[in-house]
C-alpha cells in the first residue's frame, strides 16, 4: 500500500477497519467469546473430542480476531500521533515511520478483510467433498483422478486433515468417484468453491489418433454437520447395498463386504463408505453423509424459492460448469464465475487453489450485499 497523503490515509483506514467491524459481526461475536471461553473451562468439554477441536478452533479463531482489530486501531492512532508531532516540528523521520505504521496497518486489513469473507452459517464446518467422474469415458475418470489428486494436495498444503471414505476405480484408469471428509478451520467455507462441474480439454493419452478431448467431473461439497444435521430420513427410502472395498486400505479392505452404498430412492442421491474397519461403522458414516447432503438439499432449495421470489434467475446447484483447464491448444485454468484465471495449469492441478478459493469468496460477498441492497 503505497501512502501519498498520511493523513487521507488515516481516515482512510479507519473506515475501512470500521467496514470491518460490522462485516465482521464483533458485537455478535464478542457474546459468542463469552460463551466460548465458558466452554473451554468446562471439565467434560472433551468429552466429545469433535466438539472440543471445533470450540477450541473458534475461541482461539475469535480471541485473535479481536486482538487484531484492537491493534489495528492502536496502530492507526500511533501513525497519527506521529503525524502531529512530525507537523509541529517538521521531523521527517516521525513522519517517515508514521507512513510506515500505514503501510503496515494496510496490509494488516487485506488480511482482515479476508476474514470478513466468511460469513455464511456453515463456513465454519467440516465438509464432505466428493469428485466423480462425468462425460468424457475413460477421459473422464482419468480427469477425475487428477481433480482427486489436485485437492488432496491443496488440503494437506493447507493443514486440513483428510479421510479418504470412498474410492471407486475406473474400468480402465482412473476413478468413477472419490469422497473425501475434511476437517479442519473452515473447511467447508474454503472448498464451497469447488462445488460444480469442472472442463478439462487436453491431447488424451488414451487416444491413439492424439486428438484432442473434452472431459468432465463434477464436484459436491457439503457441510459435515454430524448429530447436528436436523433431516428425518425414512428406512423405507433407502436401498442399502453391501460390496467388497477397493484399494488401497487397511487390513480388512478387499477381504470382506464391508463397504456399503446407501440411494436415498426418492432424491436419487447416493453415498458410500468404505474406509472404516466394519460394515457397522461404514453404514453409520454413510448415512451421516447422507444426512449432511439432505440438509444442503433443502438448504439449496430454500434459497432457489428466495431468488425465485426476488426474480433472479439461474441455477446455483451442483451441475453448472464453473471452472475450464485447458492444456492444448494453450494453457490456462479459467473459472467462469469470477474470471479469475491463471496460465500455470500444472501448478493448479498440483494444488495451487487458493487464487480461486479467495476470488470465490470475494465474488460470494458481492452478490450477498448485491441481495442486501435490493431487499
Amino acid at each position: 500500500m503505497e501512502i501519498n497523503d498520511p493523513q487521507a490515509a488515516v481516515a482512510g483506514l479507519r473506515k475501512r477497519l470500521d467496514d470491518a467491524r460490522l462485516f465482521l459481526d464483533l458485537e455478535g461475536k464478542a457474546a459468542d467469546l463469552t460463551q466460548l471461553r465458558e466452554k473451554v473451562s468446562s471439565p467434560d468439554l472433551w468429552d466429545d473430542p469433535d466438539e472440543a477441536r471445533v470450540v477450541s478452533q473458534r475461541l482461539a479463531r475469535y480471541e485473535a480476531l479481536f486482538e487484531k482489530v484492537d491493534g489495528l486501531a492502536s496502530q492507526i492512532d500511533d501513525a497519527e500521533v506521529l503525524l502531529e508531532l512530525a507537523a509541529e516540528v517538521d521531523d521527517k523521520e516521525s513522519r517517515d515511520e508514521a507512513v510506515d505504521l500505514l503501510e503496515e496497518s494496510g496490509s494488516s486489513l487485506d488480511d482482515l478483510e479476508l476474514e470478513s469473507l466468511f460469513f455464511d452459517e456453515y463456513d465454519e464446518a467440516d465438509a464432505i467433498l466428493s469428485v466423480h467422474a462425468g462425460a468424457g469415458g475413460v477421459d473422464a475418470q482419468d480427469w477425475a483422478e487428477m481433480m482427486a489428486r489436485m485437492y488432496q494436495r491443496f488440503l494437506s498444503d493447507s493443514g486440513f486433515s483428510v479421510t479418504v471414505e470412498e474410492v471407486t476405480e475406473g474400468d480402465e484408469a482412473g476413478i468413477k468417484s472419490a469422497t473425501f471428509t475434511v476437517k479442519g478451520d473452515r473447511a467447508y467455507g474454503i472448498l464451497e468453491s469447488e462445488r460444480g462441474v469442472h472442463r478439462l480439454v487436453r491431447i488424451s493419452p488414451f487416444d491413439a489418433n492424439a486428438r484432442r478431448h473434452t472431459s468432465f467431473a463434477g464436484v459436491d461439497v457439503v457441510p459435515d454437520l454430524g448429530d447436528q444435521a436436523d433431516v428425518e430420513v425414512n428406512e423405507e427410502d433407502l436401498r442399502i447395498d453391501t460390496y467388497r472395498s477397493q484399494g488401497a486400505g487397511g487390513q480388512h479392505v478387499n477381504t470382506t463386504d464391508s463397504a456399503v452404498r446407501i440411494t436415498h430412492l426418492p432424491s436419487g442421491i447416493v453415498v458410500q463408505c468404505q474406509n472404516e474397519r466394519s460394515q457397522l461403522q461404514n453404514k453409520a458414516r454413510a448415512m451421516a453423509m447422507l444426512k449432511a447432503r439432505l440438509a444442503e438439499r433443502a438448504r439449496f432449495e430454500r434459497q432457489a424459492h428466495l431468488n425465485e421470489i426476488r426474480g433472479e434467475k439461474g441455477e446455483a446447484a451442483w451441475g453448472r460448469q464453473v471452472r475450464s483447464y485447458v492444456l492444448q491448444p494453450y494453457q490456462m485454468v479459467k473459472d467462469l464465475r469470477t474470471d479469475h484465471e491463471v496460465g500455470n495449469v500444472q501448478g493448479v492441478l498440483d494444488g495451487d487453489l487458493q487464487g480461486f478459493v479467495e476470488a470465490y469468496l470475494r465474488h460470494r460477498r458481492a452478490e450477498h450485499e448485491a441481495q442486501g441492497d435490493s431487499n
